[in-house]
């Protein structure tokens, strides 16, 4: 395989999480176990992460070269100048992590790396990991909206410091994240310990990995905050055209803003299923596997902000039917 080869398939990883959640911790061990993994990570202030000497074999221009193998730089002006930057300095990595700032909603940033040629030529988001302070993240709801994006986002939810808190509080906890965010998964940490294979080439932007069967059932969540999901599932056809054109004209026509959406549909003419993402406006789909002795059924799966169950219903077979 040549360098041109490794680099577009090159995976990203987003790391997400309200400040003090545990982002600082994490990417501190990622740093410096060895994991046998050759990893970039792009850190957003250098000052933060704290990096001991006796780990950093080698610097140059803000790039520091680790004993376990892995690189560590930060973000200096345009976040694709440090890719490139990064790109230019090594080429056999095995993965980039790249830190967002407490304050950031993720979604900007994946949509960019989905629609940008500059980095979806070069570069594959795999995932989004958002660490979640269990013993603050009640106060951190309250507060900020952008924490309800975060975690809206998310493939992967870390409920970190899970030491600090009840087993009761853990479990409303995770019921309240899953309330948000439905297709996630959820692991329970203490100070960000995680095995790697958890949060790493989980292709959570791979078109082939976006079912989870037992996502998508017939509900919905609307907490106090606006940020919520919506899950539905309906027979009869779905024309794919015209969910795409819907997606992009709902928070237009109907004030509802979808964050994130998946789903399987049943297209007429066809014997095979038709799955489905969205971020933002983004949509990607293409047909899969035959339903075989399934029902065909369209069972989707929307995480927004203003989301109103019934409208979005109504809203749907009507602009599809």
């Amino acid at each position: 395989m040549n360098d041109e080869e490794k680099i577009k398939e090159l995976p990203v990883t987003l790391l997400a999480g309200f400040l003090g959640s545990g982002k600082t911790t994490l990417l501190n061990y990622i740093l410096k176990q060895n994991h046998g993994k050759r990893i970039a990570v792009i850190e957003n202030e250098f000052g933060e992460i704290g990096i001991d000497s006796e780990f950093v074999i080698g610097a140059d221009a803000d790039i520091f070269e680790m004993s376990n193998g892995c690189i560590c730089c930060s973000i200096r002006g345009d976040l694709i100048e440090t890719l490139n930057r990064l790109l230019e300095k090594q080429q056999d990595f095995d993965h980039i992590i790249i830190e967002s700032t407490g304050l950031a909603s993720s979604g900007p940033l994946a949509q960019a790396f989905l629609v940008e040629d500059d980095l979806s030529q070069s570069l594959v988001l795999d995932g989004i990991i958002t660490l979640v302070d269990s013993k603050h993240i009640h106060n951190n709801l309250n507060e900020q909206e952008v924490v309800w994006e975060q975690i809206a986002f998310s493939n992967v939810i870390l409920l970190n410091k899970t030491d600090l808190v009840s087993n009761n509080e853990l479990i409303d906890l995770d019921k309240k994240v899953r309330q948000i965010n439905p297709t996630a998964k959820v692991f329970q940490t203490t100070h960000a310990g995680v095995d790697l294979d958890q949060i790493l080439n989980i292709g959570g932007f791979d078109i082939e990995n976006v079912l989870d069967i037992d996502s998508f059932s017939s509900h919905h969540h609307e907490p106090e905050n606006e940020i919520s999901s919506v899950s539905l599932a309906f027979p009869g056809f779905v024309d794919p055209n015209r969910l795409k054109i819907w997606l992009q004209m709902l928070f237009l026509t109907e004030g509802m803003n979808v964050f994130r959406g998946k789903g399987i549909l049943n297209v007429e003419n066809s014997t095979k299923r038709y799955i489905f993402q969205s971020v933002y406006m983004m949509f990607e789909g293409r047909f899969d596997k035959l339903w075989e002795n399934n029902t065909p059924e369209n069972k989707l799966v929307f995480i927004g902000q203003n989301l109103d169950a019934s409208r979005l219903e109504e809203s749907l077979k009507k602009a599809i039917g």
